[in-house]
């Protein structure tokens, strides 16, 4: 049974990309282009991982990760951020009582499903 992947990016060719990327690489991913889709879709089918964009309008990325979290426990979740704030954020979760791992864009693909296999793992082993 594949993985189920949401891959949240409110640049469409982003979110696109990489959710073929992962497709290709034997995942079940599915791109959402805001926050609420995806919670919507979250609500019927389960993600065992996210992939989403921190600075999105509407709900960002660490709200929705938090919401997530917060309705599925076991879901991984992994942020992605195109600026240079990304101790700010780390700190910002972190300071929530969250640690989500974050990751800076651009992405290469090889490094993305690098991080997407580390994630994979720690879901089988807990």
């Amino acid at each position: 049974m594949a993985i189920r992947i949401f891959v949240i990016d409110d640049e469409k060719t982003i979110a696109d990309t990489l959710a073929v990327i992962l497709t290709n690489s034997g995942y079940e991913a599915s791109a959402f282009y805001d926050a609420g889709s995806a919670l919507e879709k979250a609500a019927s089918c389960s993600p065992e991982l996210v992939i989403t964009d921190v600075l999105m309008p509407g709900m960002n990325g660490i709200e929705l990760a938090i919401l997530l979290r917060e309705r599925h426990p076991s879901c991984k979740i992994l942020l992605l951020s195109g600026m240079g704030t990304t101790l700010n954020i780390r700190d910002m979760v972190g300071s929530r009582g969250y640690d989500f791992e974050l990751l800076a864009k651009p992405i290469y693909p090889t490094d993305l499903l690098a991080k997407v296999e580390a994630s994979v793992i720690d879901l089988k082993q807990n």
